[in-house]
């Protein structure tokens, strides 16, 4: 993206922050995303916002509405079940609301619902005998690397394995570990893999099911101090009743998930932006002719 168009970086900022995290720092960090995010308003002066949020771009939102600058706020594809915290804040001050499941329309009376998750037909590509375990690029996530790695030791993963931890671990005999790997990257690996074991995270949960790999999924948890808040519980459960995934939260229970996934055929499935995109490029066609006709926003 930065390589296609201008490109600015907002201090991260995360609510659940305050519940882990240093607050002096995090009220340091808030106080340069403030700024920040002003200085971008005020530098390019954009006729409209579009935000899936995040506690980093909140200020942006606040900025823009005070700045006289439309705003459309976008609920997190995360978020299955209940709002996030940035939709609650945003939706008050957005000009749209969009929400990506319908179970979140409950919410947002005024929102509009778009829902890009699609299953695939056809049948599944060939894959190698490879397993893919990976944590995402965010936080670390030991549980789900030790895991692997008792599986691996007792012999219940038989698989090649290529193991994404996010930081340095030890050396673990007979699997591959990598510390990071770029987007490009995982799709080449993915596109190989037989089975993916991964965090609770949509992207990638989607990027496996795109590639036809069997899925296994270990949420990040809050009371294990794994992440801010347990949205990783409601994705997965949300995959797992649609037949997708299956999930695990312990290494025995990991270890019956590989096994089984041996023997279920593989789905496909992917987000479908299309419709909301349409929308959105309809909303903008709008407010360019108002604009040029000098007529209000």
């Amino acid at each position: 993206m930065q390589e296609q168009h201008k490109t600015y970086f907002i201090p991260h900022v995360a609510w659940g922050q305050i519940k882990r995290g240093n607050p002096f720092l995090i009220a340091w960090r808030t106080l340069q995303s403030i700024w920040r995010s002003a200085q971008v308003i005020l530098r390019e002066r954009p006729d409209v916002i579009i935000s899936t949020g995040a506690g980093a771009v909140y200020f942006a939102v606040v900025w823009a509405r005070l700045f006289g600058v439309r705003v459309i706020a976008i609920e997190s594809f995360a978020r299955f079940e209940k709002p996030s915290l940035f939709g609650r804040l945003a939706s008050p001050l957005a000009h749209e609301m969009i929400v990506q499941s319908p179970k979140l329309a409950s919410f947002y009376p005024k929102a509009k619902v778009f829902d890009p998750f699609k299953i695939l037909t056809g049948e599944a590509p060939p894959k190698d005998p490879l397993l893919f375990a990976t944590v995402g690029a965010t936080l670390p996530f030991e549980r789900l690397v030790s895991s692997v790695a008792e599986l691996k030791r007792r012999g219940a993963i038989t698989e090649q394995v290529i193991l994404q931890t996010g930081v340095k671990v030890a050396d673990i005999p007979d699997v591959e570990l990598v510390e990071t790997l770029t987007f490009d990257q995982v799709n080449e690996i993915q596109t190989r893999a037989a089975t993916v074991i991964c965090h609770g995270g949509t992207g990638s949960l989607i990027t496996a099911l795109q590639k036809g790999c069997r899925v296994i999924a270990m949420p990040r948890m809050e009371s294990r101090g794994e992440h801010y808040d347990n949205h990783q519980e409601e994705i997965v459960g949300a995959f797992v009743a649609r037949g997708l995934i299956a999930s695990a939260e312990t290494v025995d229970e990991l270890e019956a998930a590989v096994v089984e996934a041996r023997t279920l055929p593989r789905v496909m499935a992917t987000t479908e932006p299309a419709a909301l995109t349409e929308y959105l490029s309809g909303v903008l066609d709008r407010l360019a002719d108002n604009r040029s006709s000098g007529r209000p926003a």
